[in-house]
């Protein structure tokens, strides 16, 4: 009788779950596998993660995903938690930009970042005359050349394949930083514009392309704003936008690989004011499946007929997701406290030694663990951050590990704050703020959670999630909690004038916890893509590729795991 092949997933993340149940389902329904899952902490979930506090439903990292993304909703699905979904209050969403110290709504008909409304364009004060006058020269754009349309065709493939598509993530994300699948509800329409999520790297990843097919030009995030829109677009939303995404810097961030769809939207139309109205007018209705929040009747159905809501989540919190999944598992499978610190190709002798599990002539991979336990597989998912891939790869392919360990990672900090609402009548209604850099505040974005979606607190309360870190200030991590809290509540003081005492704070350290997409990563990830494939049996997943968001982790966690399985 022939052997089962073992697949080892390493990594207990959303991508990392989301492959060991796929691998699991496919085992229960009569495929010769032996499936296990290695994870470090004493925990699955990775950034997922959630505390229920008095009635306070706590999320440490992401709050939500975005439901135009259809991956995670539909696992929730699947796993049986369809009546748990709930969406976001979109009738109250609005997002404020502190300017000067005072909170500045964001002007209505803002694609992400492109006006599409002229009087709110130009009565806000967040822009200045030599923005507002750029807009009105991006309008009139002339189409590229036919040589441009040519390379945007082009292009738009490699977006497919390569790029995230960027309204995410999971903040921004919730106006929070993205964590490792996390998503952002800042209050923007931005996938409504017609800004669809850039394809799978399931798709693509494994499937070499000519190289022709990836147009080398690239440039920053804030080049390509600043060129259309002026300083002001940059520096009072776009920044701020992207800081509570990824954490990071416009300066450093790829245009191609964070907003793709922009930049094909220039290469097509030159002006974005014009593509992202097109786009508009295209757009249809969404069907989805019912999924109704009771809470203060405030959540929206999803059915046919009816627009989606921007962000959902699941009503007792993402934490459900983790153990809805963890359920479907078999724990003897399950190996926590495992922190993998080697990967290898094994002979028949040292296979065959690996805690005696019988392996047949032929190479496997023997993967060793801190404290010395060791698991002998045929086939390995990675589902960790490229830091961690590029080290164990290293033995296997030296380029490959320097091209994942040059993928940077900045780091979050998430305090989650508890009130009586009495003491939050100050806060103006929405979901939150965003903190431009040139306001020299810690504080990245707020959260007013209880305004976000129903249900998260008991009644007469209300709850506050602040973003700290991020590539400008990863220092703040190192810093004791009661320095953290004294400079929060000094700035929640001074921007929305809240003097209250906490009912309960908590606070969350992420370190190396967001992903990078610096300028050049759609060609990095080409490079990663065509190193892999010339490595039997390992595969790749997780947020660092082609999407920040839950559900770009739950697309890459169960690709890698069909990908695994169609291995002979």
């Amino acid at each position: 009788m022939t052997r089962p092949r073992r697949i080892a997933v390493l990594g207990g993340g959303i991508a990392g779950l989301s492959a060991a149940y796929t691998l699991a389902k496919a085992r229960q329904t009569g495929a010769p596998i032996e499936e296990f899952l290695l994870e470090a902490s004493d925990r699955l979930g990775g950034h997922l993660r959630t505390e229920r506090v008095d009635g306070y439903v706590v999320e440490a990292g992401p709050d939500s995903f975005l439901a135009e993304k259809p991956e995670a909703a539909a696992l929730c699905r699947e796993l049986g938690l369809g009546d748990q979904l709930i969406g976001s209050n979109d009738a109250e969403r609005r997002t404020y930009i502190l300017h000067h110290g005072r909170l500045v709504p964001l002007p209505d008909g803002l694609m992400f970042l492109v006006p599409t409304r002229l009087w709110p364009t130009f009565w806000t004060p967040l822009l200045s005359f030599r923005s507002k006058a750029a807009i009105v020269r991006d309008v009139f754009k002339p189409r590229p050349k036919s040589r441009g349309l040519e390379q945007a065709s082009r292009g738009s493939n490699v977006a497919a394949g390569f790029s995230p598509a960027q309204s995410e993530s999971d903040v921004a994300p919730n106006t929070s930083p993205a964590l490792s699948g996390s998503n952002v509800p800042r209050g923007l329409d931005t996938e409504r514009a017609g800004l669809k999520p850039a394809a799978t790297f399931g798709d693509t990843f494994g499937d070499t392309l000519d190289s022709d097919d990836v147009v080398m030009d690239d440039e920053s995030v804030a080049d390509f704003v600043r060129r259309h829109f002026g300083d002001s677009m940059l520096e009072n939303i776009a920044d701020p936008l992207l800081a509570g995404v990824y954490g990071g810097d416009a300066a450093g961030l790829s245009i191609r690989a964070v907003l793709p769809r922009f930049w094909e939207m220039e290469q097509k139309h030159g002006s974005l004011v014009r593509a992202v109205l097109a786009a508009r007018r295209q757009r249809r209705v969404a069907p989805g499946p019912a999924s109704s929040g009771s809470g203060a009747g405030r959540s929206r159905p999803t059915t046919f007929g009816q627009p989606l809501p921007l962000f959902m989540t699941l009503r007792d919190g993402l934490g459900q997701l983790v153990e809805a999944l963890a359920s479907r598992l078999d724990p003897s499978r399950i190996h926590l406290g495992q922190r993998v610190v080697s990967l290898g190709r094994g002979g028949r002798a040292e296979l065959r030694a690996v805690q005696g599990q019988p392996f047949p002539p032929g190479e496997g991979y023997v993967i060793g663990c801190d404290g010395g336990a060791s698991f002998a597989a045929d086939v390995v998912i990675l589902a960790l951050p490229t830091y961690t891939d590029g080290r164990l790869l290293a033995p296997v392919d030296e380029r490959l590990a320097q091209l994942l360990g040059g993928i940077p990672y900045t780091a979050a900090l998430t305090v989650a704050l508890g009130y009586d609402a009495a003491a939050l009548a100050s806060l103006p209604p929405g979901f939150g703020f965003l903190v431009p850099y040139k306001e020299q505040r810690r504080m990245l974005a707020c959260t007013f959670v209880h305004n976000k979606f129903p249900g998260r607190v008991a009644p007469g309360k209300g709850l506050l999630r602040c973003f700290l870190g991020g590539a400008r200030d990863s220092s703040i991590l190192d810093l004791d909690d009661i320095f953290i809290m004294n400079v929060i509540r000094s700035e929640l003081h001074s921007v929305i004038n809240l003097r209250a005492q906490p009912e309960f704070h908590r606070v969350y350290r992420w370190p190396s916890s967001m992903p990078q997409y610096s300028v050049g990563h759609t060609q990095r990830v080409k490079l990663i893509q065509s190193r892999v494939a010339g490595i039997p049996g390992v595969f790749l997943a997780g947020n660092a590729y082609s999407g920040i968001g839950i559900s770009d982790c739950v697309r890459t966690g169960r690709t890698a795991a069909e990908r695994a399985l169609a291995v002979r």
